[in-house]
């Protein structure tokens, strides 16, 4: 659960303040103005509408560059990490590097795939291997052997998910898992729906997959062939899949097989036999998402013709490599992409590889960037932000006049054992055995690719590593784990607008604390509550308490519904519900905890704002912003995050607080009763 998202108690409750520990940050520039009024729309009431009375001006005078779909606080800092990134990896390129070191392996990285005149004579020969071999097959058992090849080579993964992680009910436990897959576009119901901008999408999607195998040689007739037996696979694919709602269920993807009694399920599927063979041996037992989603893969597989099944197969492997290949397949990646998201200028190579790398090598890169970026002074500060912030939260658990005593006790035991990562791991992976050669891009790919999976592989038969990082260092987001029950800030967040040593504390409440606290807060959500203090899924609450949570939850649902973007689209609130508790809580936790500081408790302005008002636009621009009506579009469907606009408020109007500080009234078009204000947590 990602939030796509101070105060300091030292023992004997002595407080810090960031300014204690500004005297390590001097070399870092400063905005001069936290809050700026210069981007703000003072003509727009902000009981009427608070993000643009919050970031009106900005969003004018900043309009989305061409290489970015969506820009605002996140995205700038976002850029701002890249650049930092970039300049690190062409500093690793100087030549001489000690052979297998951290900066040869990230330098030779980025050589190979910025040689693009090599890549450019290569055309698609990294692929011709996999596509004869697929040529050859000539029956269903022949497509299953050439699938599980594939994936235990890394070479694509066809049909299904597959991988080795917690097993939800036994958290120390590592256990091989199975969930649905096999469709290239972002959700099912790009292929079952049939308005205007789907079909639109769908498409562009046919002659995306035409355009690609016609690079390949393949004749204009096959290759649009190919295409809607492509899409028609994936579609009978798509509509065995569960929707995202309801995926947001745990206890319905929790479904545990023996491997025999999987085997059944699926007959053309000898899991007994395959799974040895995709590097996960000696196992008796799988976890399987959507079981009905493998029988009706299984009669798929069993009545598809294997000529079909081929296009199929070929699809995978085209799809994968082709952004990775010479500029006429990178150009038809684009032009694809450019109708899902509005993007209207190709992101850079070098910023491409920057993320391909941070993704794939992570704590490689990682070590590199945290040692230039991020100072220990920061870790320490969040270290006792999180603390008092958990103070809080706990104050306001015991404080709950809808949940019993019994139910409490065990949510204030799951609060105290958090487990907290901040910045960066504390055992860096060091990708033993992982070659990275200067003048082999495609070679390095496949060979990351294949080290990761016979990493993941390799986790079977190990207890659960609670201390890998879910992130890279300069990842601008933060998370909760449920099955490990902790939450993550990496590096790249801990920066303005979440977070400055020289900001004041109304600011830093109200950016990072308030990440802080939606963080906390998830693992109280409609998710996270299902998971116990071991991160084991497992109900631990009176049905009663269950029943009142469920009924606040019900009201943040239909808040949420009423939202719009692009003016028709409605947000989804159940698909949303989890990040909306996280934000309603993480809010008023930090504000609490915001109202224990010495300018919490004073009425001092600055720049003619209270304190109050100062928070609560600290949370508001960060999350500043305007998206490319396609990707607005495609968020609605995809993303379990509102939109900016409604995140800078949605929790507010449920605030008392924010009401007194900004004077909003009955007659004001957010104005919500006493009544009707929704308090969970």
């Amino acid at each position: 659960m990602k939030l796509k998202f101070a105060h300091l108690i030292l023992a004997g409750g002595v407080c810090l303040t960031a300014s204690a520990f500004v005297s390590d940050s001097k070399d870092d520039p400063k905005p001069k103005k936290y809050i700026d009024p210069a981007n703000m729309n003072n003509a727009v009431k902000p009981g009427d509408d608070f993000f643009e009375y919050a970031n009106g001006a900005w969003v004018k005078n900043n309009p989305i560059p061409g290489k970015q779909t969506r820009w605002g606080a996140f995205q700038i800092l976002g850029q701002e990490n890249t650049d930092r990134v970039v300049a690190i990896l062409k500093e690793a390129t100087a030549p001489g590097q000690p052979k297998g070191s951290v900066k040869q392996r990230v330098g030779d990285m980025f050589a190979s795939g910025m040689d693009s005149l090599a890549i450019e004579k290569l055309g698609y020969a990294p692929m011709k291997v996999d596509m004869e071999r697929i040529a050859h097959i000539q029956s269903s058992d022949g497509v299953i052997v050439e699938a599980t090849y594939e994936r235990a080579n890394a070479i694509a993964s066809p049909f299904f998910g597959f991988g080795v992680g917690q097993d939800s009910k036994h958290p120390t436990v590592n256990i091989v898992s199975f969930g649905q897959g096999g469709t290239t576009l972002p959700d099912r119901d790009y292929y079952l729906n049939s308005d205007a901008r789907t079909t639109k999408i769908q498409a562009a999607y046919k002659q995306y997959i035409t355009t690609l195998f016609t690079l390949t040689g393949t004749d204009a007739t096959t290759a649009a062939k190919n295409a809607d037996v492509v899409f028609d696979i994936e579609r009978k694919l798509a509509k065995a899949q569960l929707s995202r709602v309801e995926m947001r269920d745990p206890n319905k993807l929790y479904n545990k097989f023996s491997v025999v009694d999987f085997k059944k399920q699926t007959p053309h599927f000898n899991w007994v036999k395959l799974m040895p063979e995709m590097k996960a041996a000696g196992q008796d037992s799988v976890i399987v998402s959507n079981p009905g989603f493998f029988k009706t893969l299984d009669d798929l597989v069993g009545s598809t013709n294997v000529t079909d099944m081929k296009a199929y197969l070929s699809w995978g492997i085209l799809k994968g490599l082709a952004p990775s290949l010479s500029s006429p397949y990178v150009i038809a990646s684009f032009d694809f992409n450019s109708v899902l998201s509005g993007q209207k200028v190709q992101t850079p190579r070098y910023e491409r590889l920057s993320s391909s790398i941070d993704g794939s090598m992570g704590d490689l890169l990682g070590q590199l960037y945290a040692e230039k970026y991020f100072k220990p002074a920061a870790k320490t500060y969040m270290i006792g932000l999180v603390n008092n912030l958990k103070v809080v939260l706990g104050d306001r658990i015991k404080r709950l006049d809808w949940m019993s005593d019994e139910t409490k006790a065990r949510a204030l035991k799951k609060l105290s054992t958090f487990t907290v990562k901040i910045g960066y791991t504390d055992k860096w992976e060091t990708y033993k055995g992982l070659t990275i050669e200067r003048n082999d891009y495609a070679g390095n790919l496949r060979r990351i690719a294949q080290w990761r999976y016979n990493f993941n592989m390799a986790q079977l038969g190990k207890p659960v590593d609670r201390t890998r990082f879910g992130m890279t260092p300069p990842t601008v987001n933060a998370s909760y784990s449920p099955n490990k029950n902790e939450i993550t800030f990496p590096a790249g967040i801990l920066q303005y607008p979440f977070f400055d040593f020289n900001a004041d504390d109304a600011v830093n409440y109200g950016g990072i604390g308030a990440v802080i606290g939606h963080e906390m807060t998830h693992g109280f959500d409609d998710q996270g509550r299902q998971y116990d203090f071991d991160g084991s899924l497992h109900d631990w609450w009176t049905k009663d308490d269950a029943d009142k949570f469920k009924a606040r939850a019900d009201k943040v649902v239909e808040q949420y519904n009423g939202y719009t973007v692009n003016d028709t689209l409605h947000v989804n609130g159940k698909l949303t519900l989890g990040e909306n508790l996280a934000d309603l809580g993480g809010v008023a936790v930090a504000y609490e905890a915001f109202k224990k500081t010495k300018q919490g408790q004073s009425k001092t302005k600055i720049d003619g704002l209270t304190p109050d008002q100062r928070f609560f636009l600290s949370f508001a621009q960060v999350w500043r912003g305007s998206a490319r009506p396609e990707t607005a579009a495609q968020l609605v469907v995809v993303d379990p995050h509102s939109p900016g606009r409604y995140r800078a408020y949605g929790a507010a109007v449920n605030m008392d607080a924010w009401y007194e500080a900004f004077d909003v009234k009955p007659g004001d078009k957010l104005y919500k009763k006493p009544e009707d204000r929704i308090r969970v947590w």
